[in-house]
């Protein structure tokens, strides 16, 4: 399987969760406004986030914690360094099971290393969870730290595609610029140079329906199930884009393959079934 369809297979599974137990699709306005990009000027600090990981921990887990904390201090080799933050975020993964400061010391680690697998990898993971977190604040953090990442692993390998197309994501999601053309324009460059990017064709599609675009956005997840006819994630999206669009036909027979297509969550089946009805 190739890199970018590993890509939205990761993110798909993350989407599926979001799109069907946390979003409640609401009707389109009749009236079209153009829309504004808004810049965040809130932002949140690693050291607040931290804080407050801290306190959901055990004593013995926040001991633990202190020790590797005081190695990062007294470490003045490279090397060790980058160990200790493997070690950091080892612990907030799997000890303490806390995505963020996970990717932070994944991060602070990666940029140490300074390779285009350790940055891409780091980078990916906050874009993964940037297309699906809701809270301005949070978006703002993963888009604004994944571009450094990005940025440092362009610089190494500028023919990366999927690096410029998660940096695009930055842009458009992360409320990090007053243009968010800016990163759009580069993953549509993408696309066209190569219809055959699921990836970029994803975050397209993403963009549009955020945007309120939503037959542009059904044109790309359309382009995403011609190659992947199984990509439930592409599925849900041009149906909701459907139901946006008031074209019940079409939400319906996209509903109905993604229900042909999930055959082990009950939760998900219903709530398919219960978009089915209401657009009946």
């Amino acid at each position: 399987m190739k890199k970018q369809q590993l890509l939205i297979t990761a993110i798909g599974f993350i989407l599926i969760i979001v799109l069907f137990f946390f979003v409640k699709t609401a009707p389109p306005s009749t009236t079209k406004k153009a829309v504004e990009p808004v810049a965040n000027n809130t932002t949140i600090q690693f050291s607040d986030i931290l804080a407050e990981a801290k306190k959901k921990i055990t004593i013995q887990q926040n001991d633990r914690l202190a020790g590797l904390e005081n190695a990062v201090t007294r470490g003045n080799v490279k090397e060790d360094k980058i160990h200790v933050y493997h070690q950091l975020a080892r612990f907030w993964g799997d000890s303490a099971g806390m995505f963020i400061p996970y990717i932070y010391y994944t991060a602070e680690a990666a940029k140490l290393e300074n390779s285009e697998k350790s940055l891409t990898f780091a980078a990916q993971q906050m874009v993964n969870r940037l297309l699906v977190v809701s809270d301005a604040t949070m978006q703002n953090w993963l888009a604004s730290n994944a571009k450094v990442l990005l940025d440092k692993a362009i610089e190494i390998n500028p023919n990366n595609d999927s690096s410029k197309i998660s940096l695009g994501a930055c842009y458009m999601f992360g409320n990090i610029s007053n243009n968010p053309m800016q990163g759009i324009l580069t993953v549509r460059e993408i696309a066209q140079k190569n219809p055959n990017n699921l990836y970029a064709h994803l975050v397209l599609g993403l963009g549009g329906k955020k945007s309120n675009q939503y037959d542009k956005a059904a044109e790309h997840f359309l382009a995403i199930i011609k190659q992947q006819p199984k990509n439930i994630d592409a599925i849900l999206n041009a149906a909701e884009c459907y139901e946006l669009m008031h074209n019940k036909t079409e939400a319906i027979k996209w509903y109905t393959v993604a229900k042909k297509l999930i055959t082990n969550n009950a939760d998900a089946i219903k709530e398919i079934d219960t978009r089915i009805n209401e657009l009946k």
